[in-house]
């Protein structure tokens, strides 16, 4: 929510209290013959409609200590009006209160619906990685910026294959149906495409053309949102053999971690995100290939870790962070992490933030692996 909203809700839960305070001042100013009981009594039942139960009882304690007070400076207890007000504030505050809880347990319930079918998507497009994928052990975690949200526009999966373990991370431009729509369909391609296609550019052309499908079947109401729309993609092949493959669409370079030190493994080639292959006239896209050694861990990220900031405004230091964390496996490698950039960012993160590791096991057969250059 940006400042204009917050200073609007600021503004209409003023609202009870500016009319109470204005009530004091004519009452005790030579414009005590106005009437002002309706307007302390109308505050509680104005607070009801912006604040929850504790707001209420708020705007109902000032506009009852105003009118006492109004009433002792004016001498005017003993009258029928003054009764007449006290025990309509009375009702009215009660009445408040009560419709203020009623309306906050509904939403509170609506909310928690809400959290249980985002939960249920999740599972379907963001399904948690298993823990050991032929020769590597994997991890993944999630986190939404939107408070309250389980899914957004970033994605990741690790399948293993006949030609190796084949990884995806990658990042939807925008929020909202439109990212999540979008994640859904290049997810889609991959999970198919990677069983069938050797060649690991195949796999993300795949991807890239369900995209493309995705935004031309949206409606013309949705053109303008889709206009705009790509996704950055970082493709990873793992054979049996002690390399990694990678194809980067315009995506952070995922890191490497042996023996302490961390390595970003950047393309040498850059290539446009999908959905943006129009605006790029280089050569076509090819798989590099990187040294993964046994006990080497690669983790791929999204934007949302490296471009989270503390409250200085600085960057969120990923690779220092990588080789701060001590031995252990993928799950609690991913759980430190977790906890390292919440308190960076004192637990606000700006951008939705996904993560997937993979360590490199040992075995008797491949080549041997070839040191870091």
């Amino acid at each position: 929510m940006g400042d204009h909203g917050q200073l609007v809700i600021v503004l209409e839960r003023s609202v009870p209290f500016v009319i109470a305070l204005i009530a004091l001042c004519i009452e005790l100013s030579p414009l005590e013959f106005l009437y002002t009981g309706p307007f302390l009594t109308a505050t509680p039942a104005l607070a009801a409609l912006t604040m929850g139960p504790r707001g209420t009882m708020a705007a109902a304690g000032v506009a009852l200590a105003v009118s006492v007070t109004t009433a002792t400076y004016n001498e005017a207890w003993g009258s029928d009006q003054v009764y007449s007000n006290l025990l309509g504030l009375l009702l009215v505050s009660s009445a408040s209160i009560t419709m203020s809880s009623a309306v906050r347990t509904r939403r509170q319930s609506e909310l928690d619906q809400i959290r249980r079918i985002a939960s249920a998507a999740q599972d379907v497009i963001l399904r948690p990685v298993p823990a050991r994928l032929g020769p590597v052990r994997t991890a993944s975690t999630y986190l939404a910026a939107e408070t309250g949200a389980q899914i957004g526009g970033d994605l990741y999966e690790a399948v293993h294959t006949h030609y190796g373990v084949r990884l995806i991370v990658g990042d939807v431009r925008g929020k909202g149906l439109h990212a999540v729509r979008a994640a859904a369909a290049v997810l889609s391609a991959f999970r198919e495409a990677v069983h069938y296609e050797d060649d690991l550019t195949e796999v993300v052309n795949h991807c890239a053309a369900a995209l493309h499908r995705e935004t031309a079947a949206g409606s013309a109401a949705d053109q303008d949102d889709q206009a705009e729309e790509f996704v950055t993609v970082l493709v990873a092949q793992i054979p049996d053999s002690f390399v990694i493959e990678l194809v980067n669409r315009g995506h952070p370079p995922p890191m490497v971690l042996r023996e302490g030190k961390v390595r970003p493994l950047t393309p040498t080639t850059p290539l446009p995100p999908l959905g943006l292959e129009g605006f790029f006239s280089g050569p076509p896209s090819a798989a590099e290939t990187y040294p993964f050694a046994p006990g080497d861990r690669l983790l791929l990220y999204t934007d949302g870790v490296i471009e989270a900031r503390d409250p200085d405004r600085a960057f969120f230091p990923l690779a220092d962070a990588m080789e701060a964390v001590r031995p252990c496996t993928p799950t609690a490698f991913l759980e430190d992490l977790h906890g390292r950039l919440l308190r960076h960012t004192e637990g606000v993160l700006a951008d939705d933030v996904a993560m997937v590791v993979a360590d490199r096991l040992g075995d008797d057969h491949g080549a041997r692996p070839a040191p870091f250059t």
